[in-house]
């Protein structure tokens, strides 16, 4: 009974601590349940506070980290075209080379010193082109230089491979290349970043920032056809702009070679003959109106253009006093002097005004309305006729001609001629010159016309005033029979008349008389050349009066100008040149630079045609195979045998 009640008592109590164990199990579940819940709750937050950093508290940081971890456009810059002579002959050409960039989207401000200093450039320069770009849109990158030396490529390799400067990025770029010397720099131009101001003209709309285009000459005419396609390479790369793989590439479609009407053999002779002196020469075919050399002194370099030209550069540039980026060829305008005086020639015997019985006496100069105006020469030249006249330049004759033609007839012929206009030539900038009249000093000075100015404007003084082109092609049309072709430098342009005028032959061939008398017994007989049928007119301009001169201490800056205008042969004349010899002082030292110029032209035409002859007297015979010789006694012919 005892040990039944103890049993009893044991299964007692063990019924009493079976719930005590159950309650442990149920609040070590409710332990894990609640740190899941925690944790669970621990991880939307911070999955909050991530997606809250990433949207709203920093959101331009992270998508510009994400950006970087993309695409990349690596833009391919297009060669400009080749620009060959008339014979096939490159004149502007390419050559490779390197250019830095920065991209701006991995851009760094506090970089740029270490970049300035790695690259050698001065960093308020640098800091001045990177905010010159802040309006453009940071996927355009940003080229800091050009023409990269050894040093400054090793200098970007080491530090783009560490991901120092991840922004700097190389491109191969066609950089332009002139010849040496500034020839035919003036008509040929250069190339340069496009300017803020150019930006806000119509011609350059739509370029943009940074764009390498023409500044001048042919390179600005035609930089639509030599500017070509821009290519692009685009990348994958990670946020240290290490490249990763390549998405896409569309080559630079290269511009257009263009060729243009100037012949390098006459360029060069004019371009020696011109060496140390100002001045310019120009030479065109009056047939057509093919500029053949064309050359301005003092010239320029343009390949210091061909990037960014350096402070030091330009300054000396713009500071010379005799102006060298001007192109005197058509920008010059100055006054003509004698070389005037076949165009009135051939508006006075036109007017009816001079004829072959017309004679003036020279006893060295002639007194008109008060005022005494001297001859070229002082002793004078006697009785003298419309040959002689141009042949030996006397300015009483033309003093007289002038007078009785009249400013107007004499201003209305000239403008048919072409002065006092611009001739067409295609480059821009060209000068007018001014063609003096009674409404022209009306309108420009407000002031009535004298008798006594007509003097002046009859021997190409006075207000007269033109430029080299102008004159090559005014009296090219007269000895062309009265009809004027645009002069242009583009080969591919087809001849155009720019103007036409009925001449009486006999007039023309009046002048052309006098010119050729001009060197071969005139003014230029210093040029005369057997062989070689060259007619010409010198000039010599004052550039103050001859009271001014000797009585100012400055009177030796005041040096005349020599021209002279030249053309050959005699009949159906083929070239036409003219040459300003800035203080030449007498027209006759202007003429050598013709005459040379003249010479190589047909010297070349003669080399070409004796080429062509002799390649003409070869038999042009079909080839034959040689067969084996007959043998004289057929018995003795054995087969050869291959061994």
């Amino acid at each position: 009974m005892k040990h039944l009640q103890n049993d009893r008592r044991t299964e007692s109590e063990s019924e009493q601590q079976q719930p005590l164990i159950l309650r442990d199990d149920s609040k070590f579940a409710a332990a894990k349940v609640a740190f899941f819940q925690y944790f669970s709750v621990a991880i939307f937050v911070f999955l909050i506070a991530s997606f809250w950093d990433l949207q709203v508290r920093n959101p331009e940081y992270y998508s510009e980290a994400a950006l970087r971890n993309s695409v990349k456009s690596i833009p391919l810059l297009a060669p400009r075209g080749k620009i060959l002579d008339r014979d096939g002959r490159v004149i502007v050409d390419n050559y490779p080379s390197y250019s830095v960039m920065i991209d701006r989207q991995v851009y760094k401000p506090e970089h740029l010193a270490g970049i300035a200093e790695g690259l050698n450039m001065d960093f308020d320069d640098l800091s001045t082109r990177m905010r010159r770009f802040e309006r453009e849109p940071k996927y355009r990158p940003i080229i800091i230089k050009q023409e990269l030396s050894r040093a400054e490529l090793a200098f970007i390799d080491a530090h783009h491979d560490r991901g120092a400067y991840p922004e700097l990025e190389l491109i191969h770029v066609d950089r332009r290349l002139y010849p040496q010397g500034g020839i035919a720099a003036h008509a040929i131009g250069y190339v340069g970043e496009v300017s803020e101001g150019e930006l806000d003209s119509p011609e350059f709309a739509k370029y943009r920032q940074g764009d390498i285009v023409g500044k001048a000459g042919i390179e600005r005419q035609y930089n639509d056809l030599l500017i070509g396609v821009d290519g692009q390479r685009q990348e994958i790369v990670d946020n240290l702009g290490r490249k990763r793989g390549l998405i896409d590439f569309k080559d630079a479609i290269p511009g257009k070679t263009i060729q243009l009407t100037i012949d390098l053999d006459l360029q060069a002779i004019a371009e020696l003959a011109m060496t140390d002196r100002r001045g310019a020469v120009v030479a065109i075919d009056p047939r057509t109106g093919e500029v053949l050399a064309m050359v301005s002194r003092p010239t320029f370099d343009p390949n210091l253009f061909a990037g960014r030209i350096r402070q030091a550069d330009w300054n000396e540039i713009i500071n010379n006093p005799h102006k060298p980026l001007l192109n005197r060829a058509i920008q010059g305008q100055l006054a003509p002097g004698s070389t005037f005086k076949p165009i009135e020639a051939v508006a006075a015997l036109e007017a009816g005004t001079l004829d072959d019985n017309t004679r003036v006496s020279c006893s060295g100069g002639a007194t008109f309305y008060g005022h005494y105006h001297a001859c070229s020469n002082h002793n004078g030249h006697g009785v003298i006729e419309l040959h002689r006249a141009i042949a030996q330049s006397c300015d009483v004759f033309f003093y007289n001609v002038g007078n009785k033609l009249g400013i107007d007839k004499l201003a209305e012929f000239a403008g048919n001629a072409g002065l006092g206009r611009r001739t067409g030539v295609d480059l821009p900038q060209e000068a007018e010159g001014i063609l003096p009249s009674t409404k022209w000093k009306a309108r420009a000075l407000r002031q009535k016309w004298f008798l006594g100015d007509t003097i002046s404007v009859a021997i190409g003084q006075g207000y007269l005033t033109v430029t080299p082109i102008q004159m090559a092609t005014a009296i090219g049309g007269i000895i062309n029979g009265g009809v004027w072709m645009r002069p242009h430098l583009l080969k591919e342009l087809k001849p155009e008349v720019s103007r036409k005028l009925a001449i009486n032959p006999e007039n023309i061939a009046k002048v052309e008389s006098g010119m050729c008398a001009a060197v071969n017994e005139g003014t230029a007989a210093n040029v005369r050349t057997p062989g070689l049928e060259l007619c010409g007119k010198t000039g010599t301009a004052q550039l103050a009066s001859n009271e001014f001169v000797k009585g100012s201490k400055f009177g030796k800056t005041f040096v005349d100008n020599a021209w002279f205008v030249g053309f050959a042969p005699r009949q159906n004349p083929e070239i036409m040149v003219v040459a300003l010899f800035e203080g030449g002082e007498h027209g006759n030292l202007a003429a050598p630079i013709v005459r040379d110029v003249v010479k190589a032209y047909f010297d070349k035409k003669a080399r070409i045609q004796s080429t062509q002859v002799a390649k003409a007297r070869i038999p042009q015979l079909l080839p034959v195979a040689p067969g084996p010789e007959p043998a004289e006694n057929p018995k003795k012919a054995e087969p050869e045998v291959n061994q």
